[in-house]
């Protein structure tokens, strides 16, 4: 009787990424397409592939999992479409974050990956918003940071601060009302131009929290 050829194992400190994972790298329609055509896992299916990584390392059960969720990782990314980035480059940043989880699931956790993968998929790309967002870089110093930090604790939709509330921030911050105006600005112009107005007050409450957040650590690091 034949023998059952063996598994390939994860080499002890082998990435997911450097697995041979599908990536919109070429043509984004026949890369979507092509990954809609991949089945989507019964929980069941999901579990025993989940295990096989988990306890044996299984190189094939981890990619099964991964090529599964990639349509998922899509869905998310085009949430974030209206920041003038490229799509595939979202969805690259996505499918590593959809790596990583599936590299740290434990399927004991009672949950289904994608609710697990969730928030390693949506990381991955705030860090690559944030890397490319041209908003960002224009926060040089450490006081601009603080000051961006600031203006979100004082409210979330900045387009609608009145004349008293830049007044009083920056009393709070020991800066100008002009500096208080110029980064409101500067961060209200970059989302007006990029985002449908449909879409802004949404996505001025997301960003913000995105940035303000990176740029509040960055703070932290300078201290």
């Amino acid at each position: 009787m034949a023998k059952k050829p063996k598994k390939e194992q994860i080499k002890p400190g082998t990435s997911l990424q450097e697995m041979d994972i599908a990536s919109p790298g070429g043509n984004l329609e026949s890369y979507i397409n092509s990954i809609h055509n991949i089945g989507i896992l019964s929980p069941e299916q999901e579990r025993k592939l989940a295990e096989d990584l988990y306890y044996n390392d299984d190189l094939d059960a981890a990619r099964k999992l991964v090529m599964a969720h990639l349509r998922f990782v899509v869905y998310i990314a085009k949430t974030y479409s209206g920041y003038g980035l490229s799509e595939a480059d979202l969805i690259q940043e996505g499918n590593i974050g959809l790596m990583k989880a599936v590299r740290r699931f434990n399927p004991e956790v009672g949950v289904r990956l994608i609710s697990f993968a969730v928030h390693w998929i949506k990381a991955e790309i705030h860090e690559y918003v944030l890397r490319n967002w041209k908003i960002v870089k224009i926060a040089t110093t450490k006081a601009q940071r603080k000051l961006f930090f600031n203006l979100r604790s004082k409210k979330k939709n900045l387009g609608w601060l009145t004349e008293d509330e830049i007044k009083s921030i920056s009393k709070d911050l020991g800066v100008k009302p002009a500096e208080v105006e110029r980064w409101k600005n500067a961060l209200v112009d970059s989302i007006c131009h990029l985002t449908p107005l449909k879409e802004m007050k949404a996505t001025m409450q997301i960003m913000l929290q995105l940035i303000l957040g990176r740029l509040f650590s960055q703070s932290l690091r300078d201290n």
